[in-house]
């Protein structure tokens, strides 16, 4: 066969030019350290590494979010148990208060630092995380949630949204505590209803209890209790007769319009109080309360003063377990992010080693054959030379 010196030029370029390109192709290898870098060498494995790639990014976002969440949360949790002790100290002061054999002064002791903690919890409630959001003021968080009115009443601007962030395909969880769950919505430490007892109360006695027991039956109002003589009368806000008990015993519970009231000694006769619907209270304001009464003299003493004192110590036990069950909802929300970063964890790891039978070089191997290369390569180069010296004329 007459082969063309066009021919044998073009196929000696060729080989040249081909074990180059194998040649390049190593030292990229080598100095990348991976064995697949276009879908050219190798497409199965680059379409693997590819679909292992985006399960990463998948899972390293799900880790950010979980890192987000565990700071916000973490700060919550440590600040909601600062606000609990705060409570559990204020208890402690209003049962110092109630002590008979301290002058006003000493009780103007007491309810200073009542207020000086109370500060401190509104300062906690009001607490900021490291790039200046509220952290208990739900979804708004660019202003502050919690202030005093004019009237002393605790006014939260917050609302109740929790921020939900994805911690896996399909899986959210909250990574703030609202404020009006941990500082507001305290379950009413009587049942449903608020007592206000009257400065003419001459009676000892307090109501232990005022509940919701039959809610298809219950009328929410404001109730005005009456001892006449050794009846009970109650009535409604219009002053109407819902109820006469005669010959009042304390033992028996009261019960009317769907609501059973337990009073803890009996009114003398004369005596009244008020009852309104209130099934929950804020901690905030129930210490404010209590630092007024403490501090008026006319009646932290009185029998009025006394039953007000010991429903406040209700509230404020109610106030410290709904300081605890926020604390324990951000205590298992961080539980669950643990778990759920240990699992992507693991779930990386195993993407890694996929990724790494996948991609990774044998620099041993790639070492030989780079070798290899360039033997074959300087042969084409030497071959190519002498032939492309080869003249008809030499032979004539």
């Amino acid at each position: 066969m007459r082969i063309s010196t066009a021919q044998m030029f073009h196929q000696n370029i060729n080989s040249v030019t081909q074990k180059q390109s194998q040649t390049s192709q190593i030292i990229e290898q080598l100095s990348t350290g991976k064995r697949v870098n276009t879908a050219g060498d190798d497409p199965v494995a680059a379409a693997g590494i590819n679909n292992l790639n985006q399960k990463n990014s998948v899972v390293d976002q799900f880790l950010k979010n979980i890192d987000y969440a565990k700071n916000r949360l973490s700060i919550s949790e440590s600040k909601l148990g600062s606000a609990a002790t705060l409570a559990s100290s204020v208890r402690e002061q209003v049962l110092r208060a109630v002590n008979g054999s301290l002058t006003d002064s000493d009780r103007q002791t007491v309810a200073d630092e009542m207020r000086g903690s109370l500060e401190e919890l509104m300062a906690i409630a009001n607490s900021k995380d490291e790039s200046g959001n509220y952290l208990f003021g739900g979804f708004n968080t660019g202003s502050q949630p919690f202030e005093f009115d004019a009237s002393g009443n605790a006014v939260y601007h917050g609302d109740s949204g929790v921020r939900e962030s994805v911690v896996a395909s399909g899986t959210t969880i909250g990574a703030n505590i609202p404020g009006d769950l941990a500082f507001m919505n305290a379950a009413n430490g009587l049942g449903d209803y608020s007592v206000n007892y009257l400065a003419t109360q001459t009676g000892e006695f307090n109501v232990e209890s005022a509940k919701v027991t039959d809610p298809a039956t219950h009328v929410p109002d404001t109730y005005t209790f009456n001892m006449v003589g050794n009846d009970l009368e109650v009535r409604d806000s219009t002053n109407a007769v819902v109820t006469t008990v005669t010959a009042f015993d304390p033992n028996t519970p009261v019960s009317f319009n769907g609501i059973e009231v337990k009073l803890d000694g009996k009114p003398a006769p004369g005596d009244s109080f008020t009852m309104e619907h209130a099934p929950e209270v804020s901690l905030l304001d129930t210490i404010n309360s209590a630092i007024a009464l403490i501090e008026d003299p006319n009646k932290v003493n009185t029998p009025a003063g006394k039953s007000e004192l010991a429903q406040m110590l209700n509230n404020i036990d109610s106030g410290m377990n709904q300081l605890d069950l926020a604390r324990g909802v951000a205590g298992n929300s961080l539980k669950s992010l643990d778990s759920y970063a240990a699992t992507h964890e693991e779930e990386q790891i195993v993407n890694n080693s996929a990724l790494s039978m996948l991609e990774d070089l044998d620099y041993a191997e790639a070492i030989t054959q780079l070798e290899q290369q360039q033997q074959a390569l300087n042969a084409a180069s030497s071959v190519f030379t002498k032939v492309g010296t080869v003249s008809l004329f030499d032979y004539i």
